[in-house]
């Protein structure tokens, strides 16, 4: 399926802006970093966890624990609209028991990735808390999932999608506003 991109949303300054200020709202928020942990949800919500996570330790001078977890398993259209899944490694490599964990995601739409990285979550133990942080909120949410964390607001209509891109998959950081085309400009 091809896409055409509609507008160019955050640019690679922009991303650096957003992760910078993600860091510094949950550090205040937690009063700190004691007990916090951060777990990015694959793909593109690890490679934010991650630049979170290194963000926070330049502000703090400490190491936040930061995991990765992959909830294809977990999704309620695992056998319905997932054809040939790809399964990804999960990798919490600390108890989360007690611990104040903050998941990321790249793009918050119908709530479902969320609701299924809950599920997830719980099989690797009981946290004291759980937050929310994603790099973009869409809106049309389907379940009673809302972010604590948002770095930017993107209404959309439901034929457009939010594309966010990254150095670590995309050799590009930028998040764009895309639409169904034929013969359009990405894929």
């Amino acid at each position: 399926m091809k896409f055409r991109i509609k507008a160019t949303i955050v640019n690679s300054d922009d991303l650096q802006r957003i992760i910078t200020r993600l860091a510094y709202e949950i550090v205040e928020r937690n009063r700190g970093t004691k007990d916090l942990v951060i777990i990015g949800l694959r793909t593109r919500g690890a490679f934010i966890a991650e630049r979170i996570a290194k963000r926070i330790s330049e502000i703090e001078k400490v190491d936040v624990p930061t995991g990765f977890l992959d909830v294809t398993l977990y999704r309620d259209d695992f056998r319905t609209r997932l054809k040939q899944p790809e399964v990804q490694v999960t990798n919490i490599p600390f108890q989360i028991d007690e611990k104040i964990v903050t998941l990321v995601d790249d793009v918050l739409f119908t709530g479902r990735t969320i609701r299924a990285a809950l599920d997830a979550l719980m099989d690797y133990g009981r946290p004291a808390r759980i937050s929310l942080a994603v790099l973009v909120d869409r809106g049309h949410r389907e379940l009673p999932i809302k972010p604590d964390f948002v770095g930017k607001n993107i209404p959309t209509s439901i034929g457009e999608e939010v594309r966010v891109r990254l150095k670590e998959v995309d050799d590009e950081d930028c998040v764009y506003l895309v639409e169904q085309a034929e013969g359009g400009d990405i894929e």
